[in-house]
Order: C-alpha cells, then structure tokens, then sequence
C-alpha cells in the first residue's frame, strides 16, 4: 500500500462517556466518507475528567469494556485501522491507571497498545493552573510501534512530544508514521504545539498524525486544538482549528521512501538511545 488517506479526529470531549462516543461515531463516520483509512482520536476522547478517570479505567480491564468495546465495533464496521486516542486502563498501582492507546486493524482486533510514559505535571499559567497527572496516572515503561500495511506506526501521547528521545527510540525501531493523540492546553499548545511536531516528523523523517482536544471543556480548561497531519519534510498538509471535526490528508509512502533514499538520516545517527527496556 503505497498510498492511504490518514484523518485526526479533534473532539472537545466531556464528563460523559456516551456523549463522547456518540460524536466521536459521527465525526468518523464523517471522515470514512471522505476516503479515511486509517483514523485518529485524541487524548482522553471518551471521557475528559480527572475525577472519573480511575473509576472508568476499572471497566476497561479487558477487550470488552465499554470503551474498548467501541473502538473495536467502530474499526469492524467501517473496515479501517483505528487508534484509539488515550483511555484510562488498570495499572498495578491500586489508586492509578495508565493513559493508554490502542491500534485497532479492520477486523476490529487490537495490535498495540502504548501506554504514556512521560506524564503532565506543570504549572502553565492558565487558569487551571497546575496540572498533575501523576496524582491519578501510573507511567508506561515502553516504546511500542506495531506493523501495518502501510508501515510501521509508532505511538506516543500529548505530554511525551516533548521528549525527543522517545521519538529516536522509535525511529529506531523504524517507523514510518507517528501518532501524537493530545490534549494540549490552549496555552502551551499555542506556543509550541506545531513547531514540536513538526521538528518531530523532520527529525525522524517520518509522518506525524496529532489529533488535540480543541475547545473549552470547563470553566478552567481549555484546549488548543490545531490537530495535524504533518509531513516529513516539516508541512503541515492539513489541520483543525477548533471545536469538534477532522482534518484528512493522504500518506504517500512512495514519497517517505524517496526522501529517505535522498537524505538517509537513518544510515547516519551515530548516537543512539536506550532500548525500550530500559526506560524506568
């Protein structure tokens, strides 16, 4: 498969799960029309509330949660690769869950699942204020990329597009395409959302897929929105600004292949990084 046509489902998710799955339905149903093949949810598309996190997270121990339950009737239904944003999901820690994304093929089975290792504690200046994932978040210990028929797909989300590291680990493992579901604040995704994205597609010469949250959720939180699709050379080929929709463009892999062949960056690191096993 030398071409597929990707899309980034931006959302501005609530407290209610069924809401949120109800539009997140709809917008990819909106994108499938429109060529999509494969698809990406943001960060947190099914439920957007700390205080639920945990107990949502206890149903989704297995295939048949509600959440995981969705994705893979939706990737069935529609015969498409689908990337589950983030979801909460158990962790060994009694009092925490993980952050997870899971890759789901047309048949509606789940191929991956990465879970975030790099969580958001931060004062921003918004009127949040501070953030701290780590009070209800356990961390992920793994780089995960799985194959796909049109590549290999490397995972991350929100908080790790800050840490270069992650991403030449997955270079390292080869990946052609990079998801980057998020929920970015609308004060530090104005800032940096698109030239750390971008900066991570031209250095691992790779496509980067960036659906965000994108909107007011509460009086306190907003997100910034902009969701993406970036291109190895650094374009961006297509975005969402705001409010609940998609941004759709096609993956040319003929195209990744030639620039690698004409500036093969891979060949030439001299440094590299750990292996995933010994991220702690």
């Amino acid at each position: 498969m030398t071409v597929i046509r990707a899309a980034v489902v931006q959302m501005v998710s609530t407290d209610v799960i069924a809401d949120n799955l109800q539009i997140a339905a709809e917008l990819i149903r909106q994108a499938v029309l429109k060529g999509a093949q494969l698809l990406v949810l943001p960060e947190n598309f099914a439920l957007f509330s700390s205080a639920r996190l945990f107990e949502a997270g206890q149903q989704e121990d297995s295939s048949a949660g509600p959440i995981r339950t969705f994705l893979a009737v939706t990737a069935r239904q529609h015969g498409v690769w689908l990337v589950g944003g983030s979801l909460p999901l158990p962790s060994n820690d009694t009092h925490k869950v993980y952050a997870a994304s899971f890759v789901l093929d047309p048949d509606g089975a789940e191929c991956a699942c990465y879970r975030k290792v790099h969580l958001f504690d931060a004062e921003v200046g918004d009127a949040q204020g501070r953030y701290l994932e780590s009070d209800i978040l356990a961390a992920g210990h793994e780089v995960v990329s799985v194959a796909t028929p049109f590549g290999k797909l490397g995972l991350s989300i929100c908080y790790d597009l800050r840490f270069p590291e992650l991403y030449r680990a997955l270079f390292q493992q080869g990946v052609d395409l990079i998801t980057v579901p998020s929920a970015f604040t609308e004060r530090t995704g104005q800032a940096h959302w698109q030239p750390l994205l971008q900066a991570r597609a031209i250095e691992n010469c790779c496509y980067v897929l960036a659906p965000n949250q994108g909107g007011q959720h509460t009086p306190k939180r907003a997100t910034w929105g902009h969701s993406m699709i970036v291109d190895p050379w650094g374009e961006v080929l297509t975005q969402c600004e705001f409010g609940n929709g998609f941004a759709i463009a096609d993956i040319d892999l003929a195209y990744l292949r030639d620039l690698r062949q004409r500036m093969p960056v891979h060949a030439h690191q001299r440094i590299k990084v750990a292996e995933a096993t010994a991220l702690n």
